[in-house]
């Protein structure tokens, strides 16, 4: 265990559920710090509260309205049909609100600082990226080394799941001991249904076949 603080960016889904238990075994204290940005489900901000209610971690929420207004998304903007896959000729499908990881980190980055936090965990996947770019690992480098340089700080951008795919942070869950948390009480869907969700939007499906993978591997 690393005898510091340690900040989670928490969304209260299946991702950063995991790492904000990952960041108790790793860390001597740990914050949470969620986001409401324009989101369709601000469910998941309640969801997120208790979910670090029952990790008896300290929880702030915090405004960013400027996101959603900002970029056009189906994640923001209810008129918008989802894409269920990365349409052809698009670099990324329209559930990518960009600017989302940008935003949080820096403004994550700053409450660190005004409290004397310099690590910084994300639950980002360049494995299970769904195309966003700001989820691969040369984005969370170069902003790490960005925002250094803009506040002459050292902090440390913890990724813990990376170069896991669904199945993996699924197994990391069960070997952390919150498996049935992150299963019964998360929030990934992105037509924001709790646990398994709909079962049919992209997240749902990465997420479903993700955890068959890691059941299927355990009960052979």
């Amino acid at each position: 265990m690393i005898d510091e603080t340690a900040l989670v960016v928490f969304s209260g889904g299946q991702d950063s559920t995991t790492c904000l238990f990952w960041a108790q075994r790793e860390f001597k204290e740990v914050h949470a710090l969620s986001f409401r940005y324009g989101q369709k489900h601000e469910r998941e901000v309640e969801l997120a509260r208790a979910i670090a209610g029952k990790a008896g971690v300290s929880f702030t929420v915090m405004d960013l309205p400027l996101i959603g207004a900002l970029g056009h998304n189906a994640l923001t903007d209810t008129s918008m049909p989802m894409d269920e896959q990365i349409p052809d000729g698009k670099v990324c499908p329209n559930t990518f609100v960009p600017g989302r990881n940008l935003f949080f980190l820096s403004v994550a980055a700053v409450w660190a600082r005004e409290r004397g936090i310099r690590h910084i965990v994300t639950g980002v996947s360049q494995t299970d990226y769904s195309g966003y770019p700001d989820c691969r690992d040369s984005f969370i480098k170069s902003l790490n080394v960005t925002l250094n340089l803009a506040m002459d700080e050292q902090f440390v951008l913890h990724t813990p799941l990376m170069w896991l795919d669904k199945a993996q942070t699924w197994a990391l869950a069960d070997e952390l001991g919150v498996m049935d948390i992150v299963r019964r009480d998360t929030m990934t869907c992105y037509n924001g249904i709790p646990g398994d969700g709909c079962g049919h939007c992209p997240a749902c499906k990465l997420r479903r076949e993700g955890l068959e993978k890691y059941l299927g591997t355990i009960n052979n």
